[in-house]
């Protein structure tokens, strides 16, 4: 996967777009979490994907509050989608993106109704 190329995916979208997007992603990271490899490993993987869900859950709230302190989307982008020590870990980010991602489509006629 590029990550630049996600960087710039990820930055097109409208801000409802990207909360919607971060919100699948949350689901898919539990339901990649509960899958499991039955290697042993399963509290690990357990605490990863709650450690990413916050994580996530904390930028859609940035997100849709407009939030100026947010972290920039290629942080955010690279958080999800960098080399990990720990292959598992990468594996339920991993598989959990290229889930949303392919079966996403943006609303661009959303409409927010308390538009600044």
């Amino acid at each position: 996967m590029n990550i630049q190329s996600e960087i710039e995916f990820f930055s097109d979208l409208s801000l409802v777009d990207k909360a919607r997007f971060i919100v699948r992603l949350i689901s898919e990271v539990c339901e990649e979490a509960k899958v499991g490899a039955g290697d042993g490993h399963d509290m690990s993987r357990l605490k990863f994907a709650t450690e990413m869900n916050q994580r996530l859950a904390r930028f859609g709230y940035q997100l849709l509050n407009e939030d100026r302190a947010r972290p920039p989307d290629d942080v955010l982008i690279r958080m999800l989608l960098a080399t990990r020590a720990e292959k598992n870990s990468e594996r339920i980010m991993q598989n959990a993106y290229r889930r949303v991602l392919t079966s996403f489509e943006s609303f661009d006629t959303t409409v927010l109704l308390n538009a600044h």
